[in-house]
């Protein structure tokens, strides 16, 4: 095995797997060997969590490739992008992964600034423009759109220092907050944000867990889906699928944002094939 180095800040910017898509990975992986090789940077691990756990609980064998990048803010921003692209995050996450890599942008170019001086300053403002303008081009969004998803990630991460756990059961859309409610908290104090934290956990928080409507279909005012026993994995992979894209649509709708309309509807074709290519 490859001595390799886990890194709990870049370990914490993946999603979790729920243990069904774990297990399918799992099998998967048994079945057809590990094909894709894991991901370092000086020996970090910077891609392929999931993968290295169920290799190294098997002893398997670990194939690995190197990346060169000038600096964490700049193994975050590959980070953030790899997992947008690969089309399986919920609205949230995408709104939670795109103000990351906006924060995690404006601190290397506040880098390049430091040290440089007044004349290659403005030749490097000339060059990236707006931060916000650019994130927002890279995907397809408003720039206020950028703007709602960094106040949302500053929550986020504020939420994460009192609790990991509530961040993660937010994210995975366990725990309903609302976007306003943590665009609120991004500037509230930290009694405001350890207030929710505590209400989360004991179980006072309004609309806390996705609840099931009185004839077992799974329907509520969050427009979430719950899953029957027995489904295969890829039938829960698709119906949660369908049931974030469903989300997405009410929020663009809301926000008249018909070029994040495209996006996301080029992203569901995306996680479509992606799926019918992993059957």
């Amino acid at each position: 095995m490859h001595e390799i180095i886990i890194d709990d800040e870049f370990r914490s910017l993946l999603p979790v797997l729920d243990a069904e898509t774990f297990a399918w990975l799992e099998d998967n992986i048994l079945q057809y060997g590990c094909r894709e090789p894991l991901v370092l940077w000086k020996g970090i691990l910077i891609d392929g969590h999931n993968r290295y756990e169920i290799l190294k609980r098997h002893e398997l064998p670990v194939n690995t490739v190197s990346m060169e990048f000038d600096s964490r803010d700049d193994v975050m921003i590959w980070i953030i992008s790899t997992q947008i692209s690969r089309r399986n995050l919920n609205p949230l996450q995408l709104s939670f992964y795109r103000g990351l890599h906006y924060n995690a942008d404006k601190r290397v170019q506040g880098s390049k600034n430091k040290f440089s001086n007044e004349s290659e300053k403005s030749q490097i403002e000339t060059f990236t423009g707006s931060t916000a303008k650019r994130i927002a081009d890279r995907y397809n969004v408003s720039r206020a759109t950028i703007a709602r998803d960094a106040q949302i990630t500053n929550a986020l991460n504020k939420i994460g220092e009192k609790s990991p756990e509530t961040k993660t059961d937010i994210l995975s859309g366990y725990t309903r907050v609302s976007r306003k409610r943590l665009q609120e908290l991004a500037s509230g104090t930290e009694d405001d944000v350890s207030v929710i934290v505590s209400q989360i956990i004991d179980g006072t928080f309004e609309n806390r867990k996705i609840s099931t409507s009185p004839d077992g279909s799974g329907s509520n005012l969050s427009g979430d889906t719950a899953v029957p026993d027995g489904m295969r994995p890829w039938e829960v992979q698709f119906a949660k699928m369908t049931d974030d894209f469903r989300m997405l649509m009410r929020v663009h709708a809301e926000n008249d944002d018909t070029t994040a309309v495209k996006t996301a509807l080029r992203q569901y074709i995306g996680m479509l094939e992606d799926l019918y290519k992993g059957l």
